[in-house]
């Protein structure tokens, strides 16, 4: 039924041109601000300890953030994302995806900015204030995730669709790339400003009063892409197929694709409604889980068991630094030191590591595949995990350009695979009536499993004890494999249209299995 639908077969056929690449830039930049905004925090977090809590009673030690208050900055962002993708995902389907898609972006420009203002100078004011305003900013971030996701998959053609939307995920490799280059950058401009002392030197002097500036404007400059993006995402027409199959409106679905592909297309209204009326179940119907019920929870819980891993590694990494000797230990520099040597590990890592493993999925999604590429990440995930926790100490201690390298490879194979394919196979499993909700329910599930990275696993790395990282590292191996396993409840994607994919054009193909896909 599909290929009788002009504005379908308009968009799965199309040759790939400038507006493809608009739409990849306009929905990447929302995430490039998504990562800056969540992962610039670990730059920080060392600093704001520093400030607020340096304790007399211990002259001996730096002021650092207690467990308690470390979770709740780190994590509170991620609640609000949660809440977000659940929120803007079920808006995305009731109200259309343009509607609501600029609106994140206002949150997130504004609690950006909020993020680095507080009511008040003590320790608690700042807490507080900088907690509520980065809920509010993960609560934009997180509608980011299903409007981004679904507005990609709905505009590409079947050829290339992976890649777009994964190259639309990338931008997040971008992201925190830049998080540890401007935190890395604006630390050195206060480091050459101002004097500094170690804390051995001088405990009090050691702390800059002006550090109190530098946190701050790190905050407030993930406004600035998302600002700039806001014109031309309120500029983007809606979905063709969001308008056709759900809104049932033929004309105006053909008039707007047939602007931005330059092409004629009919309008088929008769045939608009029957492809409508052929796919009205609801998500919580018995044909929507007999056609998509192990789908979704195969989305959903590889999406879970990778943030356990994904978020720990990003979060963690400042506690892991120190005992790769990519940093020195705290008392042995100065508060602005210890986060400029913090921002540039984050910012060497994320470069070699991260980074390349987002665009090798770009590059090799559409040649190996969604499914493979998920299986293999999951397996040398835990497998690289796996030996750091059980050789920590010898890797620590005897090895560490071999620690280095297997940390990094983590975040490799992290990108290179199912960080990026768990963005990408919600966006297409599952059909346009309900793809957002269940990308934004397979998202949520992915921050619930982050949020056990922040609050459960980061635990054991923040006093940088031995015993306790090799626990977080042998844990976040077993998680990965447990997502290895899951992969299997979901199949393979690639060369298909949305609607055959999905059962919307009256064939069956979803119930296939990856290992026989459609022809």
């Amino acid at each position: 039924m599909s290929n009788s639908l002009a504005v379908l077969h308009a968009l799965d056929s199309a040759r790939t041109q400038w507006y493809h690449i608009t739409a990849i830039i306009i929905a990447g930049m929302g995430f490039f601000t998504d990562a800056y905004d969540l992962f610039c925090i670990s730059t920080i977090s060392k600093l704001l300890g520093r400030l607020y809590y340096y304790d007399h009673a211990k002259p001996g030690k730096p002021g650092k953030l207690p467990h308690n208050v470390n979770n709740a900055v780190v994590g509170v962002a991620l609640f609000g994302t949660l809440t977000g993708q659940l929120v803007f995902g079920w808006m995305g389907d009731k109200l259309g995806r343009k509607r609501v898609y600029g609106f994140t972006l206002i949150l997130m420009v504004v609690c950006a900015i909020c993020s680095g203002l507080s009511f008040g100078y003590s320790p608690k004011a700042v807490i507080i204030t900088l907690c509520f305003f980065r809920f509010w900013l993960g609560f934009g971030i997180g509608g980011d995730y299903p409007l981004s996701a679904t507005i990609m998959s709905e505009y590409a053609n079947k050829k290339t669709r992976g890649a777009f939307i994964a190259a639309v995920f990338a931008m997040q490799g971008m992201g925190i790339i830049f998080a540890g280059l401007v935190s890395m950058i604006l630390s050195k401009l206060f480091l050459l400003k101002y004097e500094t002392v170690s804390f051995r030197e001088d405990p009090v002097r050691s702390t800059q009063r002006q550090a109190d500036y530098l946190w701050r404007i790190v905050l407030m400059l993930g406004a600035l892409p998302a600002l700039l993006t806001y014109y031309w995402r309120m500029k983007m027409p809606e979905t063709g197929r969001y308008t056709a199959l759900i809104e049932g409106n033929a004309k105006q679905a053909a008039a707007d694709m047939g602007r931005v592909l330059e092409i004629e297309i009919q309008e088929e209204a008769d045939k608009v409604a029957e492809f409508k009326a052929a796919n009205e179940y609801s998500l919580w119907s018995r044909e929507f889980f007999n056609r998509h019920g192990l789908h979704l929870i195969g989305t959903m819980s590889t999406w879970f068991l990778l943030d356990i891993a994904f978020y720990s590694q990003n979060l963690t990494q400042k506690d892991i630094f120190p005992a790769m000797n990519l940093v020195n230990k705290d008392y042995q520099v100065s508060a602005l030191r210890e986060m400029f040597e913090t921002s540039r590990a984050m910012f060497v890592v994320a470069l070699l590591g991260t980074f390349p493993g987002y665009w090798f999925t770009v590059f090799f999604i559409e040649r190996i595949g969604r499914y493979i590429i998920q299986l293999v990440g999951f397996f040398m995930m835990s497998l690289f995990m796996l030996i750091i926790g059980i050789k920590y100490e010898y890797l620590r201690d005897e090895n560490k350009w071999l620690f280095a390298v297997l940390y990094g490879l983590t975040f490799f194979f992290a990108n290179f695979g199912p960080n990026s394919t768990t963005f990408v196979l919600p966006a297409e499993l599952f059909p346009t009536r309900v793809r957002s909700t269940c990308h934004a329910m397979s998202a949520a599930a992915g921050k619930a499993g982050a949020m056990i990275g922040a609050f459960v696993v980061a635990t054991y790395t923040l006093d940088g004890k031995a015993n306790e990282i090799r626990v977080a590292m042998i844990t976040m191996a077993c998680t990965n494999m447990l997502g290895f396993f899951c992969t299997f409840l979901v199949t393979e994607t690639k060369g298909r249209s949305l609607e055959e994919i999905s059962g919307e054009d009256g064939g069956n193909n979803e119930t296939q299995m990856p290992s026989t896909p459609s022809k």
